[in-house]
């Protein structure tokens, strides 16, 4: 669907830098070590490959990588939402769906055969130009995973009955309503229609008009297939612990019957020469702050001038130092958070500029000054260092991206997108030595000959929202069906899956520097990038109780100056290192990373310690960040998900220090936060004797650790360190419901939660292994009754949130918003259910310990996991080898102790629930429940935040 960003997230930033300041910026920079150049980085992007096509037109494309015994399958179908006609909008994506309930061979929720082979990394997803399906397996699976693609390419149509298709549309529905329940959600339909002619195959969403979805029948949806998903309009990748000999056999076995079909042509497409309507509108919203969004119809990725314009997209809105945001943000303050993106499809792109307007500017101000900003860009260009810093910063995301063999952005996509949209599966290296041969020249001529034409420009602005098209309303009775049987011959049973190899979990080693800091580390190979994180023993539950928003606030500080650079000198000497350093904070941690080349290790540690050790939190930047969190915590009142996250902590860990985890906290709190009060908590809680510094990298320990030694081994606390106070006893919480009145709201968001008296580190395995079959995984019942059975919801997840001292159990479910009370009671029978009469079955448990232990080495399959991993074990007490040694505690565990183990701890007459919905519509629906329901506005969850503070 149409890419929008998600706004307002904090930022580091600083005023425009006089003449006399970038020269001091020159100076200071070039006491950090040189960065790798760029063809260096190039290099290490390599994905070799060798393909076949089988006699039906299916082509096949290899690529062996032994890291560990798993295959990535990806199978790439030509068939988008441009090649939907006139009245059937959504049907691609609608077909997606379909796909996932079953084939005439292996009737049933595609899902089912997946999770008992540990598959991971499982998904499909619809765009414009193409309908894709994923799932990355244990080798000896292989056989399994080509079957079930198979089956559905070739036999698929005989599975799908009216049931079926009313099901999947519901669902489609509920996925759209999800979506457009966001603040900002309606944006996508009204700038497609803004920019593209109505007749214009890029001209609608791939979501549809909900009129569409509930007029497609049974006989569109079987002939849309019989017209689009044959082998020859497909693309079929295998990544990973495979090779063309092994390959070629598997797929002709299971794909070589498969008849062609009807070849799919691209419809004409070209660049829109003028805009189909007026070229500024304003839309009204429920939103915190006003959004300027301006947007080009310009080429595709095939074009000569795509890497040019992802250059100028990134030099004026994609960096941290972006011309956007030392202008509007940091220098004149008129915006919040401004960005640009080119999103290229294979016939056409989007160029997009998004500005969230501060509170009390005018939004024509901030349309003007974008509109100066891109004159004065295809008047001058960019500069040489601002190329540079983009396609330094793109080459070392990519590196880091393609560690994984599948998913949303492994290998086998960048094989696959080439393959389809270019007819190379090489592309990508085309599209990185493009990038890197950028000058600023080739830049500015790509955006003179395509940013000087007239944009659309579309304003989101507060008010009632704009009239909003709902689907036909549908009874409400479950859909009850047999099963689908085998109607085309039996192709034989589901290939058996051979013994799975064991995890091969990387040896952690660990080790001290001179003061006592602890270094854990992890070696892996793979990708030339080492990723580290230095962790605090503080997090949300170390912030201030009475000035909550403070440890936000200083982290969103930590890298607006320190002793030796401003601002802006610490965010062009990331870019210069394709470096990536962020802050975040868990209930029990507050981290900062770095993730980097690891060529350009030494230097980037350099400005990572910096920044962890010597932040200056500069008064002249101190009143825009404020701004910046304030209008966060605004946004946050206008999101169900914010005030979820608003709300139910302080329901469910009242008493507790995790009871602070309140948004972006309290907006008079952080108004009144001043300079003294972030030095405080930083001195307190980020300090030398409460760090850990983990690290992932291809350099061995010895390195890694003189590296750290440098940085850190000399560090020294200062001060009285901070500390946490947790009760002795959980408090109880009062079973009621909250009702959060959010008007215009087509979907409620329904979470519940309630207290388990268990702590993190205590062995929660079998409460794990027994919830996949409640709320833990996709088949889990909350999910398939609400999702599947009902079609209320795009999905329903139930899990443990575990934390150091404290094991809630959290429920959470948006539903369409006129079967909110009937969703909340069929919750509740669910857990009840589950936990009384009808408890975890033995094929369930079998799933559980077949998927748990299977999916391991996809678990871990990149350095992230690894990471991750490593931290979550420090944290809970769990040995450095935990996930090594992990198979023999899941095969240990029986059904009965899983049984034992929920029942003891889910009490379903404990669950406190929170509603997000418009009240005047669900209150009645709840107030049949027999808990109390409780109203309140969204505006009194954190008070009225105040508009502004001085800059």
């Amino acid at each position: 669907m149409l890419a929008y960003r998600a706004f307002l997230t904090a930022g580091c930033a600083l005023a425009v830098l006089s003449q006399a300041a970038a020269a001091q910026t020159a100076a200071q920079t070039a006491a950090v070590p040189a960065p790798a150049p760029v063809s260096q980085l190039v290099k290490a992007v390599d994905i070799p490959y060798q393909e076949f096509t089988l006699k039906n037109g299916l082509r096949v494309i290899v690529h062996t990588d032994r890291k560990a015994p798993i295959v990535a399958v990806s199978v790439w179908y030509d068939v988008g939402s441009k090649h939907e006609p006139k009245g059937k909008t959504g049907f691609a994506h609608l077909f997606e769906h379909l796909m996932f309930n079953g084939s005439e061979n292996a009737p049933g929720d595609f899902f089912e055969p997946l999770q008992q082979v540990g598959a991971t990394d499982f998904n499909g997803t619809t765009y414009f130009d193409r309908t894709n399906y994923f799932e990355t397996v244990p080798t000896k699976a292989l056989a399994r995973a080509l079957y079930l693609e198979s089956d559905r390419m070739g036999h698929l149509t005989g599975a799908i009955t009216q049931g079926v298709l009313d099901e999947q549309r519901g669902v489609v529905q509920n996925e759209k309503r999800q979506g457009d329940n966001q603040p900002y959600g309606l944006l996508r339909y009204k700038a497609t229609e803004g920019l593209f002619p109505a007749d214009h195959p890029y001209g609608h969403t791939t979501i549809g008009s909900m009129a569409d979805l509930d007029a497609a029948s049974l006989a569109d949806v079987k002939n849309w297939f019989r017209s689009h998903y044959g082998p020859n309009n497909a693309v079929l990748v295998l990544a990973g612990d495979i090779d063309v000999a092994t390959a070629r056999p598997l797929v002709e076995r299971y794909f070589g019957d498969i008849p062609r079909g009807p070849e799919s042509v691209a419809p004409p497409a070209p660049v829109p020469t003028g805009l189909p309507g007026p070229a500024k509108e304003v839309m009204k919203d429920r939103v915190a702050a006003t959004m300027v969004f301006k947007e080009w119809a310009v080429p595709g990725l095939n074009d000569k001038d795509a890497a040019g314009l992802q250059v100028a997209a990134g030099v004026l809105g994609g960096l941290a130092s972006s011309r956007f945001d030392n202008v509007l943000v940091k220098g004149e303050k008129l915006a919040v958070q401004a960005s640009a993106e080119y999103e290229p499809f294979a016939q056409v792109g989007t160029f997009q500029l998004t500005a969230i307007v501060r509170p009390g500017v005018d939004a024509n101000l901030v349309s003007q000054r974008l509109d100066q900003l891109v004159a004065e860009f295809l008047k001058t260009g960019p500069t040489a260092d601002e190329v540079n810093r983009y396609v330094t910063s793109t080459l070392s995301s990519r590196i880091d991206g393609l560690e994984a063999v599948g998913g949303f952005g492994g290998k086998a996509t960048a094989l696959a997108e080439g393959a389809l949209y270019s007819n190379d599966p090489g592309f990508y290296k085309k599209q990185l030595a493009a990038l890197a041969a950028q000058t600023p020249a080739s830049v500015k001529a790509a955006a003179d000959r395509w940013l000087s034409r007239p944009s659309y420009e579309l304003q989101i602005v507060n008010g009632e929202r704009d009239a909003y098209a709902d689907a036909k309303a549908v009874p409400p009775a479950k859909v009850v069906e047999a099963p689908t049987p085998a109607v085309k011959g039996d192709r034989g049973p589901l290939p058996e899956v051979g013994e799975i190899a064991g995890l091969s979990f990387p040896k952690v080693e660990r080790t001290k520097l001179s003061n006592g800091i602890e270094l854990i580390y992890a070696n892996r190979s793979v990708v030339p990038i080492t990723q580290a994180v230095l962790s605090f023993d503080a997090g949300v539950a170390a912030d201030v109780a009475d000035k909550l928003g403070t440890q936000q606030l200083t982290l969103a500080m930590m890298d607006e100056g320190t002793k030796g650079l401003n601002s802006i000198q610490i965010a062009e000497a990331r870019e210069r290192l394709g470096a990536a350093i962020d802050s975040g904070s868990s209930a029990d941690r507050t981290t900062l990373s770095l993730r980097v080349p690891s060529a350009n290790l030494a230097a980037g540690t350099q400005l990572w310690a910096d920044i962890a050790r010597a932040p200056s939190f500069p008064e002249s930047e101190l009143g825009r960040v404020k701004n910046q969190q304030l209008a966060g915590i605004a946004q946050e009142l206008t999101s169900p998900q914010g005030l979820v996250q608003r709300v139910l902590p302080k329901l469910v860990s009242a008493g507790s220090p995790y009871a602070k985890a309140q948004g972006s906290g309290d907006a008079a709190a952080v108004q009144s936060l001043t300079r003294a009060d972030l030095v405080a908590f930083q001195q307190a809680w980020l300090r030398p004797d409460k760090a850990k510094i983990f690290v992932v990298s291809d350099r061995p320990l010895a390195e890694v650790r003189q590296v750290m030694e440098a940085r850190f081994g000399d560090w020294k606390p200062s001060g009285t360190p901070g500390t946490k106070t947790f009760p002795a006893t959980v408090n109880g919480v009062t079973p009621r419901i909250v009702l959060i009145d959010r008007p215009d709201s087509p979907q409620s968001l329904i979470a519940g939660a309630s207290p388990t008296g268990l702590k993190g580190t205590d062995d929660l395995l079998p409460l794990e292994v027994g919830n996949d079959a409640l709320g833990g995984s996709f088949l889990g019942r909350l999910n398939m009754d609400l999702r599947e059975d009902r079609h209320w919801s795009y999905g329903v997840q139930g899990n443990y949130s575990r934390k150091a001292m404290a094991v809630p159990y959290v429920v959470y479910a948006p539903v369409q918003a006129d079967q909110t009370g009937p969703a909340v009671a069929a919750l509740r029978d669910d857990v009840t259910q589950y936990v009384t009469t009808k408890p975890m079955t033995q094929d369930e448990f079998t799933r559980a310990i077949n998927s748990g232990t299977r999916s391991l080495s996809g678990d871990f399959e990149t350095s992230d996991n690894v990471l991750a991993a490593m931290q979550s074990n420090d944290l809970y007490g769990r040995p450095d080898d935990y996930y090594a040694t992990i198979t023999q505690k899941y095969r240990a565990l029986t059904l009965p102790q899983v049984t034992q183990a929920t029942k003891a701890v889910i009490d379903p007459a404990r669950f406190v629930w929170v509603v997000v919905g418009e009240a005047a519509k669900v209150k009645p629906q709840l107030d049949t429940l027999g808990l109390p329901v409780e109203v309140m506005p969204a505006a009194a969850v954190a008070g009225t935040p105040p508009a502004s503070v001085a800059k």
